[in-house]
């Protein structure tokens, strides 16, 4: 299916320029919201304990409040709707050894005189898990960067492999940006977000790249622009197919996946669209940027087949008894 004409080819790098300006405000704007507002990490990696109650009509949040705060295991709760009026859900930011005997029977005791409910689920993490698991999170994150430079540099050259890793930078930092600004909970949900992002766009700027060395070794152009708005124009139809497919199914997710979900689709959605641009506008022309010549890489790859014909060339004589 061809949403483009192949027969034209659309000069994206001559705008490049603007969409790495407004990437750099987006990326400092992020960093600024990190640096400032911070991020909100949930259960899994600040520790404590998390209940979801729900009720059979719209739940009294505030007299939930009045009643725990009597409770000093409670101290400092925080009480939120979660999804519905009738769900709530409280939060503590720090387990003991206390809360932990029996926190969903502390509750039924608690809020008996508030409504009819159930308590529907019970997290604790303890400090020490949520640290570790917060490490291992960003240990994972990092292997990840570091197996996608080595992939990427075995299969192009080290100039794709730090355009690649540049895209990526840049689509983790928006998307650390906008989980930061909506105050969502980092949680592991978030974590895999966040990977399954980095594969999401990986997989987009290699199919770009391949793209791209293709046409360098089967054009005789050498102007690198011309050979990238040919290539991303070639791919155009099979990159927009993808994104839009992905995008709708995850945009269904964060509008009827419940609020269990909510920040793994809210994640999602902001990795798809900023994947998809920064394969196009980011990694590609960081190309130039970093200083790749096409006659360098031609010359190379001139040099590598002389080398496999000559090898080759040598393997028949000895074969056939000649050397």
């Amino acid at each position: 299916m061809e949403f483009f004409r192949t027969t034209r080819i659309y000069d994206f790098m001559s705008k490049s320029g603007i969409f790495i300006t407004i990437s750099v405000v987006a990326m400092l704007a992020s960093y600024a919201l990190l640096f400032t507002k911070g991020l909100n990490y949930g259960i899994d990696f600040a520790g404590g304990t998390l209940i979801q109650v729900k009720y059979d009509g719209p739940a009294p949040i505030k007299k939930i409040r009045e009643v725990i705060r009597k409770d000093p295991i409670f101290a400092g709760a925080s009480v939120t709707e979660f999804g519905s009026p009738d769900e709530v859900i409280i939060k503590i930011t720090s387990s003991s050894k206390s809360v932990a005997t029996d926190i969903g029977d502390k509750v039924r005791s608690l809020l008996k005189e508030t409504g009819k409910f159930e308590v529907r689920r019970v997290d604790m993490v303890g400090p020490k898990v949520g640290s570790e698991l917060r490490e291992k999170g960003l240990m994972a994150m990092l292997i990840s960067i570091a197996v996608i430079l080595i992939y990427v540099s075995f299969r192009f050259e080290w100039r794709f492999a730090v355009a690649s890793i540049l895209a990526l930078v840049h689509d983790v930092s928006i998307a650390m940006g906008m989980i930061s600004l909506f105050q969502i909970d980092v949680n592991l949900d978030i974590l895999a977000a966040i990977l399954t992002i980095l594969g999401y766009s990986l997989n987009d700027t290699i199919i770009v790249f391949d793209r791209i060395r293709e046409g360098i070794q089967k054009s005789k152009i050498y102007d690198l622009f011309q050979i990238i708005n040919d290539s991303v124009t070639k791919t155009l139809s099979r990159t927009t197919l993808t994104s839009l497919t992905t995008f709708f199914v995850v945009l269904t997710l964060f509008l009827f996946g419940g609020e269990i979900i909510h920040g793994f689709s809210f994640t999602m959605l902001v990795g798809v669209v900023v994947g998809t641009y920064s394969s196009i506008f980011i990694a590609s022309p960081m190309l130039k940027w970093l200083g790749f010549s096409v006659e360098s890489y031609k010359k190379r790859l001139a040099e590598k087949e002389r080398m496999r014909l000559e090898k080759e060339k040598l393997r028949k004589e000895f074969e056939g008894g000649v050397v």
